[in-house]
């Protein structure tokens, strides 16, 4: 067999062995969206099911009412999930997770997993 063939088999025959669940979301999908809901109620123990966190209400505050300790316990998950890196002092936090939705999109562009 030769080299560029061998290759092919045996990505195939990895791909083949990876979990459905964990094979990666596709960036900027709504399952995406969903995911991350999930991954928030989850680390926060929110009494909330996933699906009825509106992707465009505020995560922080009067939205989701979610407080620092909260948003630094979502980064930490995310971190680990996605490979986001997440600093604690970023300007770009508030904006980060203004809502779910763009810290889905976030996600999206910064994820390395």
């Amino acid at each position: 067999m030769s080299d560029t063939a061998n290759r092919e088999a045996t990505q195939g025959l990895m791909s083949d062995n990876v979990s459905p669940l964990r094979r990666p979301v596709p960036a900027g999908s709504p399952e995406l969206s969903a995911e991350v809901a999930t991954l928030i109620v989850a680390a926060l123990n929110l009494d909330v099911a996933p699906a009825e966190i509106d992707p465009q209400q505020p995560l922080y505050g009067e939205g989701l009412g979610l407080d620092s300790i909260d948003i630094l316990e979502i980064a930490l998950v995310v971190s680990k999930q996605y490979g986001v890196q997440l600093k604690a002092d970023s300007q770009e936090n508030q904006h980060i997770f203004g809502s779910l939705q763009q810290l889905v999109d976030y996600i999206s562009a910064h994820r390395t997993k």
